[in-house]
C-alpha cells in the first residue's frame, strides 16, 4: 500500500535568491518618500524673502499658520492673502525655520512638487526648455568642455537654477552642446545662448574695455546703491524704464581710457561739460547705448564706470521687468565675458509638465495592462496559474530593477527612457514565453537541458539587441540616449538576473 504525503515545497535556488536580493537593493535605491509640502526650486536674489535667508532646496510646510501639503495648498493660501491690496505680513515655515516678510506682492520664489522617490525625471516630465546648440567650428573634446564650463558660469551668474549642460555628438562625429533648463521658456534659453556675448566699449572705434575679468574687476549687481532700475516714463504706446549699474575697471583698462580721452576735445553744444565723443557700448556688434563722457574725465585713468540702458513695455510693470532682465543679462556678459565661439541653435523645444505627467501615466497604465493581459493569455494557454504568476513577477521585477539602477546612477528618466523600459519589458515577456514553450516541448531531453536551450536563445537575442542599441546611444546627437540606456540596462538585467530566475521557477514547476 502506498501512502500519500505532502507535496514538497519548491526550494529557492541560487538564481532566485539573486533576483530577490537585487529587488531589495533596487527598492532601497528608489527609496519611496511620503513627505508633504512644496519644494523651493529657486529664489529671486533681489527679493525681500531672499534677504531673510530662505534658500533653494528648502521645503515649505506652512504659510501664515496654514498647513501646506501640495502646490494647490500653496497657491490657495497665497491667492487668499493677496486677494486685497496693501502690504501683508507673510510667515513662511520651512523644515529649518520660519521666515517673516512684509510685502505687497507674492514672494518671488518658484516652488515645485517634492520628489517622492530618488528617481530623477527629465524635462519631458518636469517641463522646461531644451536647446541643441552647435558651435560655428569643429571642436576638440577639451574645447567643448571649456565651452560647457563658460556656458554653465553664464547661467549661474544670471541666476538660473536647475540647468544641465552636457556635450553630445552624433554618428558623424559632430559635437553639440545640449542645454536643459527645468521650468524655463525657449526665450530664456535663446537670449543666453544665441548671443555670443561679445561686449566692447569703444571711443572713436578704439576699444576701451571688453567684457570678462581681464578688463573688468567687479560688477555691481545686488546692491541698490550702485545697481538697479532707476525710473520709468510713459511714451507713445507704452513705458520705458532706465537702469544703471557700476563696473570697476582694471588698471590697464583705466589707462586705455585715459590715453584715448586725453586726445579728445570738448563739446561746444554742452557748454564744455562733456567731451566731443561718446562711450559706445556694443554687444554682439550691435550698439546697446551711447554714454556722454564728463569733461572732468578727460585724460583721467578712471576705474569706475556707470553702465546705463533701458527696457520698454506696454505697461509700466512689463517695462520694469524688461529693464531688470536686460540689466541682468548685460551684467552677466560683463562678468563672464564672451563665449569663445558663435553658437547656432539647431533645435529648440519646450515641454509642458502637465502633458508629460499625463503621457507618462497613460503609457505606464498601458504597459501594466499589457503585462497583465499577457499573464492571462499565458494562464489560458498553459493552464498553469503558477507559470502565469511567475511571468508577472519577473516582468514587474525587471521594471523595479531598471528604476532602481536609474536612481542609483542619477539618470534623468525622460519619455525616450520610459519608451525603452516598455520595449524592454515587452522583449522580456517574449523571452519568457520562449522559456515556457521550451519547458513543455522536446520532452525527450531532461528539463535542465531544455532550460539551457531556452537560455541560449535568450542570450543570442540579447547580444543582437545590445549591438543594435549601442549606435543608438550616439544617434540624433544624444537625443535617443535615454532609450538606449534604459533598454541596455533592462535587457542586461534580464539576461543576467530575471530570465535565469524565471527558468529556475519553471524548471521547479516541471519537476
Amino acid at each position: 500500500m502506498v501512502c500519500g504525503g505532502k507535496k514538497p515545497r519548491m526550494k529557492i535556488t541560487f538564481r532566485i535568491w539573486i533576483l530577490i536580493i537585487v529587488l531589495v537593493l533596487s527598492l532601497i535605491a528608489i527609496r519611496p518618500s511620503f513627505e508633504s509640502g512644496v519644494l523651493i526650486k529657486s529664489v529671486d536674489r533681489d527679493s525681500k524673502i531672499a534677504e531673510e535667508g530662505i534658500r533653494q532646496g528648502e521645503i515649505i510646510k506652512g504659510v501664515n499658520g496654514e498647513k501646506i501639503s501640495s502646490l494647490e495648498d500653496y497657491a490657495k493660501v497665497m491667492n487668499s492673502i493677496f486677494s486685497t491690496e496693501g502690504e501683508k505680513r507673510i510667515d513662511i515655515t520651512t523644515k529649518e525655520r520660519t521666515y517673516i516678510i512684509l510685502t505687497n506682492e507674492t514672494p518671488k520664489i518658484v516652488v515645485g512638487k517634492i520628489s517622492q522617490t530618488n528617481i530623477q525625471t527629465g524635462l519631458d516630465i518636469r517641463g522646461g526648455a531644451r536647446a541643441l546648440v552647435q558651435p560655428d567650428q569643429e571642436l576638440t573634446d577639451s574645447e567643448l568642455k571649456d565651452l560647457i564650463d563658460i556656458s554653465s558660469n553664464r547661467f549661474n551668474v544670471f541666476g538660473i537654477s536647475d540647468v544641465k549642460i552636457r556635450g553630445v555628438s552624433d554618428l558623424s562625429g559632430n559635437k553639440f552642446m545640449l542645454v536643459e533648463i527645468a521650468g524655463a521658456t525657449p526665450t530664456d534659453l535663446e537670449d543666453l545662448i544665441s548671443q555670443q556675448g561679445k561686449f566692447e566699449a569703444r571711443i572713436k572705434d578704439q576699444i576701451v574695455f571688453v567684457g570678462g575679468n581681464e578688463d573688468i574687476t567687479s560688477v555691481c549687481r545686488n546692491d541698490a546703491t550702485c545697481s538697479g532700475v532707476q525710473s520709468c516714463t510713459p511714451f507713445q504706446g507704452g513705458y520705458s524704464c532706465s537702469f544703471a549699474f557700476t563696473i570697476y575697471l582694471s588698471g590697464e583698462a583705466a589707462q586705455r581710457h585715459a590715453n584715448i580721452t586725453g586726445s579728445l576735445g570738448l563739446d561746444s553744444e554742452s557748454g564744455g561739460r562733456y567731451l566731443n565723443e561718446n562711450l559706445t557700448l556694443i554687444l554682439d556688434e550691435e550698439i546697446v547705448d551711447e554714454l556722454r563722457i564728463s569733461s572732468g574725465l578727460k585724460g583721467q585713468a578712471t576705474t569706475q564706470i556707470s553702465i546705463q540702458g533701458s527696457g520698454q513695455g506696454a505697461t509700466q510693470e512689463e517695462a520694469f521687468e524688461n529693464a531688470r532682465s536686460d540689466m541682468h543679462h548685460l551684467q552677466t556678459v560683463l562678468i563672464t565675458g564672451s563665449l569663445p565661439y558663435k553658437l547656432t541653435i539647431v533645435k529648440l523645444d519646450t515641454i509642458s509638465p502637465v502633458l508629460g505627467d499625463q503621457f507618462v501615466f497613460l503609457i505606464l497604465l498601458a504597459g501594466t495592462a499589457s503585462i497583465v493581459a499577457v499573464g492571462l493569455i499565458v494562464l489560458i494557454r498553459y493552464r498553469k496559474f503558477k507559470a502565469s504568476a511567475a511571468l508577472l513577477l519577473t516582468s514587474f521585477s525587471e521594471l523595479i530593477i531598471i528604476l532602481g539602477f536609474a536612481a542609483l546612477i542619477k539618470w534623468n528618466l525622460d519619455l525616450p527612457s520610459i519608451a525603452g523600459i516598455l520595449a524592454t519589458i515587452g522583449t522580456g515577456v517574449d523571452q519568457q514565453i520562449v522559456i515556457l514553450d521550451e519547458a513543455r516541448t522536446n520532452k525527450q531531453s531532461n528539463i535542465k537541458q531544455r532550460m539551457k536551450n531556452a537560455l541560449f536563445v535568450v542570450m543570442t537575442a540579447y547580444l543582437t539587441a545590445l549591438f543594435a542599441l549601442i549606435p543608438l546611444y550616439w544617434a540624433g546627437a544624444g537625443l535617443f540616449k535615454g532609450f538606449a540606456i534604459t533598454s541596455i540596462i533592462g535587457i542586461t538585467a534580464g539576461v543576467l538576473i530575471t530570465r535565469p530566475a524565471f527558468a529556475d521557477m519553471i524548471r521547479k514547476m516541471e519537476e
